[in-house]
């Protein structure tokens, strides 16, 4: 019987999720589709239990859904739930387990691509949703020397700061007009976006989540966003002379790590990377 894997978020156009996951099925020759669930908000709550049929292995969770469909959950993986923040669900005999692959993404990435080693450096990330929850989770657990988190919203920043805190870190939260955002930026070895500005089809896929005179030059500039290959924020940072690295990567190894809680088996990571590539020079 063929099974169902699908992606669940709003505006799912830019996603090539679909593209290099069905690659590795087929590639090991497994009878499942990965399709595209295009939900809205009042539709959430159905469409996760649906996942709940015996042909439905499990799903990807994208945004706006990966904190509001963790009550939807029968489980949370603990690192889940340290997150406070789920990507993926995986179908265990009708009961609901979510687990987050963006923080190991985030951090083999950034390890592997980037040539970067977290520990002891400072970061700064912009945003304080679903995606900074993991990027920050896996900074601090990489014993970094401080982080600040940027947000328009003082109160959600500080919310995930005080959430970090428990590691040990400096952690800090601070709104764009805190004189603390602009000595952070100066000082910061590593700047990751974290938030949709720069997105294809985003409202906003054309500005900069920051002041193009605050990109620190002195850091590697990690843009979390993978649809355009080079977001305004990394062609920016490109030609002040930062070093940057666009979020692919991090979108295949969570992408790979998904595929092998639902399979069991281990993910063809080559095939996935060169599928995903030319799905976005299409």
């Amino acid at each position: 019987m063929t099974k169902y894997v699908g992606i669940i978020g709003h505006r799912l156009k830019h996603s090539v999720s679909p593209q290099f996951q069905q690659a590795a099925f087929d590639y090991l020759k497994l009878d499942v589709r990965y399709e595209v669930w295009e939900t809205d908000k009042e539709g959430l709550p159905e469409v996760i239990e649906g996942l709940r049929d015996p042909s439905k292995l499990g799903a990807n969770v994208t945004i706006p859904y990966k904190e509001s469909v963790i009550p939807l959950m029968d489980e949370l993986d603990e690192t889940a739930r340290r997150i406070g923040a789920v990507n993926t669900i995986v179908n265990r005999v009708g009961r609901l387990t979510g687990y987050n692959t963006d923080g190991g993404g985030f951090i083999r990435a950034l390890r592997r691509d980037a040539g970067f080693e977290p520990e002891d450096k400072r970061v700064v990330i912009l945003g304080a949703g679903g995606a900074a929850r993991a990027a920050g989770y896996s900074l601090v657990e990489s014993r970094v020397r401080s982080l600040s988190i940027i947000n328009r919203t003082a109160g959600r920043g500080e919310a995930l700061a005080s959430a970090l805190r428990t590691s040990g870190v400096e952690v800090v939260a601070s709104a764009w007009k805190d004189g603390r955002t602009l000595q952070a930026l100066m000082e910061c070895d590593l700047l990751v976006n974290c938030t949709s500005v720069g997105m294809k089809n985003n409202e906003a896929q054309n500005q900069l989540p920051i002041d193009v005179r605050l990109i620190p030059t002195r850091a590697l500039v990690y843009d979390v966003v993978y649809n355009p290959v080079e977001t305004p924020l990394l062609a920016a940072a490109r030609q002040a002379g930062a070093r940057t690295m666009g979020g692919l990567p991090m979108l295949v190894y969570q992408g790979a790590a998904a595929f092998e809680l639902w399979t069991g088996r281990p993910a063809p990571v080559d095939i996935m990377m060169s599928t995903a590539k030319k799905a976005l020079t299409k």
